[in-house]
């Protein structure tokens, strides 16, 4: 079993088979057929998106390629962060940022009618909501929320509450995770660095497509041995004598095993003492490799 590399030192093929691209997002197509053209433009069996955005919402959309997509679940739980205009109904009244205010915190949510989840009241959490500009019947607003919080149902909400009514016209998202707008490549610049990639020119491709490891720096690490690594390449967990180090977690949470090269192997959750000289340490999620 031939183990990756070190991210930094891989190559184009190596990159495109396990690579992230944080993407800008067009307006018009969903998320899936912005997917779909990703994963025939970089010629990789498979690509998935790390949350939907509906057709006519932009911005921060990571693109996971080639076996990157098997961590797709690391995105479920990620904050993001948008930005909306939010279209009021009738002039903005003299305590509008102060209702607005307001809805910081918990706030409770029964998804959309076109949603593809169950229709029940949930609670999500707005970390923070901030009034960038009011202008006339129109507000610029920047959320920053738990994920799954319905961005379009929050304006409608926020209108009910200032008595004027809202809906949600642009909404941009700025921030995914650990991905945010500040180094966004368009379909245009992806396109463009895999033509100079063809004729030997790649550092265009290296600036679009990074190593997935990327994705995964916000998550709790492990080193373990190559041999170890070569095990749960077959499906084995983890066990003790692999491990070589570990950052501070409780048992049940969520790490990344990486290779002493730091090249990703699997997701997996803490299952024994790291400290332990036999047994399971780590069960396997899924295999990276």
């Amino acid at each position: 079993m031939v183990l990756r590399g070190p991210p930094d030192d891989r190559s184009v093929e190596d990159l495109l088979e396990f690579g992230v691209v944080n993407l800008d997002k067009p307006p018009g197509p969903s998320a899936h057929q912005v997917a779909a053209w990703v994963r025939d433009m970089a010629g990789v069996d498979r690509a998935a998106h790390a949350g939907t955005l509906d057709p006519k919402v932009t911005g921060c959309l990571p693109m996971l390629l080639g076996d990157a997509t098997r961590m797709a679940q690391i995105f479920d739980d990620s904050v993001k962060e948008y930005v909306a205009v939010l279209e009021l109904h009738g002039p903005a009244p003299a305590d509008f940022e102060s209702v607005v205010a307001e809805f910081e915190g918990n706030i409770y949510q029964k998804p959309p009618k076109k949603s593809a989840v169950v229709r029940r009241l949930r609670s999500r959490e707005i970390f923070d909501l901030d009034v960038l500009e009011v202008e006339e019947r129109q507000a610029i607003v920047r959320v920053r929320c738990e994920s799954g919080t319905y961005i379009r149902k929050l304006c409608h909400d926020i209108g009910l509450a200032l008595g004027t009514g809202a809906h949600m016209g642009h909404l941009r998202r700025t921030t995914t995770g650990s991905f945010d707008d500040t180094n966004l490549a368009s379909l245009y610049d992806l396109a463009d660095a895999l033509a100079w990639a063809e004729d030997g020119e790649t550092e265009a491709l290296r600036a679009v497509v990074q190593p997935a490891e990327r994705a995964l720096v916000d998550l709790p690490s492990a080193t373990i041995a190559e041999s170890a690594a070569r095990q749960v390449a077959e499906g084995a967990p983890v066990y003790a004598p692999g491990l070589i180090d570990v950052d501070d977690v409780f048992r049940g949470d969520m790490v990344v095993c990486y290779t002493p090269d730091e090249a990703a192997v699997c997701l997996g959750r803490l299952a024994g003492d790291p400290k332990a000289e036999d047994g399971v340490v780590v069960d396997l999620e899924r295999v990276l490799v």
